[in-house]
């Protein structure tokens, strides 16, 4: 047990969270957001919205943290909150989707990024290589892997103010969005298309609930948690915003409609074409930090449902440096393969559906546990209760009502896919984890 004195405050949390919740998103998701809708306002509330649903689904996990203080996440919260069948089915999620797939987006946007400045560049054949080598790093030990993450993380803050800054002083031309102002009404936020986006920015905001790890290292909890929370997620949500304004005045809507490298191509109205494509390779460099960190903490939660399912018992095992190296290796190969056989915006939706489902059962899980465990000891308790864990329920099942929605129209209405691929890839996920689970129960009998 941790004594007062070793445990941190809430400077010290702020900066945890913040480092990761800033990554991948954040210079990739708007030109598909732009693709649903060209409303300066309607973007921007997206972005706001994004930290709402951030800081509600934080605060929430907070208390179910500091109640359950075991590694595992949603699968240990859920396993007891629920039933293990539905925990094991968020690990299975996390195991596939919660890291792999991150991983694998995180991976083609920097590729893309690097082959747009150096077009001879094979973009898909960048990203395996970026995935196997730090994939290897994490493979040799704890401290290779502690030395390589210090030098990225650091300047992921530092950059985007500059940025920021630079965006403002440098552009010469701004661009206008005054018919966004007029033209803005309740039908440009109730509808399929800003739902949708609301997946991007969520996708973007991803690393809120590493607040799960805070409250058991925290001197008091009950006050600096939330403290932390609510000051690290609007640090984010302040820089999310201004970066992507940023983005829009400095650089034509249409040419930022569709496409993953964002950032560069605000740089490089922003700076020039040479100092441009310099700005977007730091970003890509950056986005090594992002990968970095989930290669690393990815296998950490595969190896507690190996060390709790007899039939996943392969990846709990460790190597002589004590690193879960197959579970290390199993995350690599699912990575691989959705970089090889995904695109950004199918990965990035299908890994949007998972998790909202998940983080939507763990958030809900706050009023079950309180009422199945009344007695349970809860050093944090979440803040708001119970409007912040309602807020987020009611925008997480409105993003996921709409995201399948989408998907029914794509393939039905607008004839734009074959099938309904991303609800098909969510479910058959689900249901591949269900058999897992039922096997596993077979081979314990």
């Amino acid at each position: 047990m941790k004594k007062a004195s070793d445990k941190f405050g809430w400077s010290t949390a702020s900066a945890f969270i913040i480092a990761n919740m800033i990554g991948t998103g954040v210079f990739t998701s708007l030109g598909f957001q732009l693709v649903s809708t060209q409303n300066l306002v309607a973007i921007m509330l997206l972005w706001f919205l994004g930290g709402v649903i951030a800081f509600c689904g934080a605060v929430s996990y907070g208390e179910l943290g500091a109640a359950m203080p075991r590694s595992g996440g949603e699968y240990h919260y859920l396993s007891t909150i629920y039933h293990p069948a539905v925990g094991f089915l968020a690990g299975w999620v996390s195991l596939i989707v919660g890291f792999a797939a991150p991983i694998a987006l995180s991976c083609i946007a920097l590729s893309s990024y690097v082959s747009n400045i150096f077009p001879v560049i094979n973009a898909k054949l960048l990203a395996v290589a970026v995935l196997t080598l730090i994939t290897v790093v994490h493979a040799i030990s704890r401290t290779v892997s502690g030395r390589f993450q210090n030098v990225f993380t650091g300047l992921k803050v530092v950059v985007i103010i500059g940025f920021i800054i630079a965006g403002f002083i440098l552009t010469k031309n701004y661009q206008s969005f005054g018919p966004s102002f007029s033209d803005f009404s309740a039908s440009t936020v109730f509808n399929t298309s800003f739902g949708v986006s609301l997946v991007w920015v969520y996708y973007a905001y991803s690393g809120w609930n590493a607040a799960i790890y805070m409250a058991g290292d925290l001197r008091n909890p009950q006050k600096n948690l939330p403290k932390a929370l609510l000051l690290s997620t609007l640090a984010v949500t302040v820089l999310y915003m201004l970066l992507n304004l940023v983005f829009l005045l400095s650089t034509p809507a249409s040419e930022l409609t569709g496409e993953v490298e964002v950032g560069l191509i605000s740089a490089r109205h922003i700076f020039g074409t040479s100092f441009g494509n310099f700005m977007g390779l730091v970003i890509a460099l950056l986005l090594l930090s992002s990968i970095s960190s989930m290669v690393y903490v990815g296998p950490r939660v595969s190896q507690v449902m190996g060390e709790d399912y007899r039939i996943l018992g392969f990846l709990s095992r460790k190597n002589k440096h004590d690193i879960p190296i197959i579970a290390l290796v199993f995350q690599f190969v699912v990575a691989l393969l959705l970089i090889l056989t995904g695109s950004f915006s199918l990965v990035t939706q299908y890994t949007g559906i998972l998790l909202s489902m998940c983080s939507l059962a763990t958030v809900a899980g706050v009023f079950v546990h309180r009422r199945r465990f009344p007695n349970a000891e809860r050093p944090y308790k979440t803040w708001g209760y119970p409007v912040t864990p309602i807020i987020f329920c009611i925008l997480i099942i409105c993003s996921i009502g709409y995201l399948v929605y989408d998907d029914y129209l794509a393939t039905f209405v607008r004839h734009d896919q074959k099938a309904m691929w991303m609800s098909i890839m969510s479910a058959g996920t689900l249901l591949v984890g269900g058999a897992v689970y039922l096997a596993n129960k077979l081979i314990k009998k």
